[in-house]
């Protein structure tokens, strides 16, 4: 008779407990999202419902504290749409610029320390963006554009910033993972290196360049201590590039602390429009990804 030891031996056997293993951390991941859907949508389903969508969602003014209360979020979400779009602006055509110099033209020494220094970018606490942006960019946004410093265009330089080593990442693997036959082949028609780039490699890889970029889009609109530091904090329609604005994280971060009870699901509903927003990215990457797959 077969012991217990060596059935556990028997790599079918093996195989069947590891499936089982990673079987229980998928479904963990999966738990986790539901618990934290569960908990957002929960408590800010029925505060919308009382307060009303319309008023919530277009409302153009935040007064918790005086009376009457008002929860208008429109102020922040334009905030967050305009900074994102910002930092869509300043960061994709830097990262796939980038990605492309990696790819094609960076060799050795020179391409590993730029591949290091990407890696660094990513491993780089937000905070630290916003100290430097403080202490660097808003004195210097001041000086050009007056006012604060503290305004949607420095906000968006920043982010851009930040969003860098995703684009750059991803681009970069994208072009990578394209045969080199392609690049060969547009090459040997006699065309330059730098049109069998941007009209050979670059399109071949647009799925992974693109979903690069809608990654990048999600780590900005969900940046909340580095755009806390610099943006403004001012809970109103910008009329410019030069005011300051409020984003849906911020306004969160900024209130959770002193907020009562119904301030307090006023802020989770504010998450759980964030939540449907980030939700909405993701849709979008997983269409991107899935239309690149059958092309």
């Amino acid at each position: 008779m077969l012991s217990k030891v060596t059935i556990l031996k028997r790599p079918e056997t093996r195989e069947k407990w590891m499936k089982a293993v990673f079987l229980v951390a998928a479904l963990s991941s999966i738990l986790a999202l539901f618990l934290i859907m569960y908990f957002v949508f929960s408590s800010g389903i029925p505060f919308i419902k009382e307060y009303g969508l319309k008023a919530f969602l277009f409302g153009q003014k935040w007064s918790p504290i005086n009376s009457p209360q008002q929860y208008g979020i429109l102020p922040m979400i334009v905030g967050s749409f305009a900074l994102t779009i910002g930092a869509s602006v300043v960061g994709a055509p830097i990262g796939i610029m980038s990605a492309v110099y990696l790819s094609f033209y960076a060799k050795g020494k020179v391409k590993n320390f730029f591949q290091s220094a990407v890696s660094l970018m990513a491993s780089v606490p937000s905070i630290i963006y916003g100290f430097f942006a403080l202490q660097l960019m808003v004195p210097l946004s001041k000086s050009l554009f007056g006012g604060t410093g503290m305004n949607i265009i420095t906000a968006s330089v920043l982010l851009g910033i930040m969003i860098l080593p995703t684009v750059i990442s991803i681009s970069e693997a994208s072009l990578n993972a394209v045969p080199n036959r392609y690049y060969q082949g547009s090459v040997a028609l006699g065309t330059t290196k730098e049109i069998s780039i941007f009209r050979t490699m670059i399109p071949a890889a647009k799925s992974g360049i693109l979903s690069s970029v809608i990654l990048g889009i999600g780590r900005a609109i969900g940046e909340t201590m580095a755009v806390y530091l610099i943006a403004g904090n001012q809970a109103r329609l910008p009329k410019a590039l030069t005011d300051g604005v409020r984003t849906l994280t911020t306004n969160i971060v900024l209130e959770m602390g002193y907020a009562g009870v119904e301030h307090r699901q006023a802020l989770i509903a504010t998450a759980m429009v964030l939540f449907v927003f980030i939700l909405i990215i993701n849709l979008i990457f997983f269409v991107v990804k899935r239309k690149g797959s059958h092309e």
